[in-house]
Parts: C-alpha cells; structure tokens; sequence
C-alpha cells in the first residue's frame, strides 16, 4: 500500500475535502509542517503533498521511496526540481485552477477602492447618513471605469480574462509583456513606461522572476496618473512596497490594492503598515486564488495527477 502525506493541509482550508485521497492509501494529515520536521514526515512516504514546504536535497535524500510529489500550486519554486530529476522523482503542480477567482477579487479590489466603500459603510452605520438630512453623501467623488484605459501587466490566463472584462465595463485595455513573447492582436501592446503614463487602472498578473523583480520602483510609480488605481494580483516582489507606500503617502497615485506581498505572511515592520493615509491601500492576504470553487478543482487536479502518475501515465508533470 503507498504511503502519502500531506504537509501543508492548513494552506488548502478548514472546508477542504481531503478524502478524496484516501483512495491511494495510507494518508497522513498535517496542518503545517515547520523546516525541522520535514525529515521525520517524509523519510518513508511515496507520495507527497505539498503547497508550500521547502523540499529540497537536504531532506529529500532522507526519503528513498518518494516518487511523486504533487504541488497544489501552479509555482514549483518550493522543490528543488533538479534533484527531483536525478532521483527520478515526479513532480506535478495544477495550473489555470484559480482564473476565475483571481479575476474576480481583482475587480474586488478595484471597486472597493474607487467607491470609497469602506468610508460609505461607516457613513451609514455610524447614523452620520440619518441625521445628514440629505438623501446621498458625496463626500468621496467616484469616476466611472467605462471609457479609462487599464493596463494589464502580463497578459496571461488570468490577464486575459481580466481584459476581457475590463472590455465588457466599456475599458480600452493596454498591456505589456514582461517577456517580450506575448502578442495578443485582440489588445494593444505597449512598452511599460507608455502602460504606466496612460493607464487609468494598472493591474499585475505576471510570474516573479528576474525580470519582472522589483519591476515597479518609485521612478516608474511618479509616471503614473495621480488618479490611477494600482493592483498586484501577481507576485509580491514585483512592486519594490517601500517606494509604493512613499508614492501613496506624497499623493503620486490615488490608491493601491495587494493581494501580494514579497515577504509572506506580511512583515511587521513593512511600510505597507505605515502609510499616513490608510484608506488609500487594501491589502488581502493572498486569497484571491481562494474561492471555493477553485480550491475544490485545485483537490481534484491533484487526484487526477495521482491517478494518472499510479497508472503509468504522465499527467502535468514540471520535470
């Protein structure tokens, strides 16, 4: 009987179903599994299942029968993929799981910056609006999205169905490649500084990687409308978040909203805690991949890629 783990359960939700891997054999469920316990849970498993945990040489050579691990993830940075390939290790991951989600909270994050929505809920609930004597408060101005201009970063899965919505609210949509590969004739491709001067609405769904680190610094953040709304549904690291939390406190741009952040959990002493004017940032702690519907495809992906590594097949596979 096969032997399989999982070490992170805690990352995939209280809610989540794990009994559909009950069906592979022995499994072992752990909430969370710290640097020094790796070794301990993973020295005689043969498949191991893992969102964020560090595994690596070091204590995947302490682990002679593991021959898949199963990423419930798209990234794979957390496995060292070239041991994986000496020992003849599989490792697979799950991709496109999350797209609707991610959209979704990225207009989330828009909308709940750009109507002011938090002021608006504690206008009414403080009683401020009952003895108003005015039927609206327009303390907050808005402008409608219809006819900006939103500049997508990275126009993969996700940047794609997120212009493509954009389109449907009546956007012109920009973007640019952070590869240099991605032409997509159904949008207009620019270079970033051109992005960033026109762009009413910035959103980021690119992968970290060395070119796209620190892509946004303060010298490109003060090119920015000071009325434009910048998201990150990407990757943390891609907005240097020190010049971002200087470019909000001196006004250069009229919001951000985070679902990222290149320290995660988010550091207490990040400046992103400090900015003078709080209302100006909505951060969320990278959940946007997290809707109940995808969470659940996530599960199942992952089945599927058991099932499919058990039966000689071989089902996305990342080495």
């Amino acid at each position: 009987m096969n032997k399989l783990c999982i070490l992170d359960a805690h990352t995939l939700g209280e809610d989540a179903d794990l009994s559909i891997f009950h069906k592979f054999g022995h499994l072992s469920i752990y909430n969370a599994t710290g640097p020094d316990q790796v070794v301990q849970r993973i020295k005689d498993q043969d498949i191991i299942i893992t969102n964020k945990v560090l595994l690596n040489e070091s204590n995947l050579q302490l682990a002679p029968e593991v021959k898949l691990i199963c990423i419930t993830a798209t990234g794979t940075n957390n496995v060292d993929l070239e041991y994986c390939r000496k020992r003849n290790i599989t490792v697979t991951n799950v991709v496109a799981y999350s797209t609707q989600s991610v959209v979704q909270h990225t207009f989330a994050l828009l909308f709940y910056l750009l109507e002011s929505l938090p002021y608006y809920d504690q206008y009414v609930k403080s009683k401020r609006y009952t003895g108003s004597g005015n039927f609206t408060c327009l303390d907050l101005p808005f402008w409608e999205i219809q006819g900006k201009t939103w500049g997508i970063i990275g126009l993969g899965t996700i940047g794609k169905k997120t212009a493509e919505i954009a389109r449907a609210f009546g956007c012109q949509v920009l973007y640019y490649s952070t590869s240099g590969r991605n032409n997509d004739e159904n949008y207009t491709r620019v270079e970033l500084t051109e992005l960033l001067k026109s762009s009413d609405i910035v959103s980021i769904h690119a992968p970290l990687n060395p070119q796209t680190y620190n892509l946004l610094q303060y010298d490109q953040l003060k090119t920015m409308k000071k009325s434009a709304i910048l998201l990150n549904l990407g990757r943390g690291g891609i907005i240097n978040e020190g010049d971002l939390a200087r470019a909000l406190d001196e006004g250069l741009i009229a919001g951000a909203g985070l679902d990222v952040f290149e320290q995660e959990p988010l550091e207490a002493k990040s400046p992103l805690l400090n900015i003078k004017n709080r209302e100006k940032l909505v951060l969320t702690p990278h959940i946007a991949w997290a809707s109940v519907e995808a969470r659940q495809t996530l599960l199942k992906e992952v089945a599927h890629n058991i099932e499919a590594f058990l039966s000689g097949r071989r089902r996305n596979p990342v080495n």
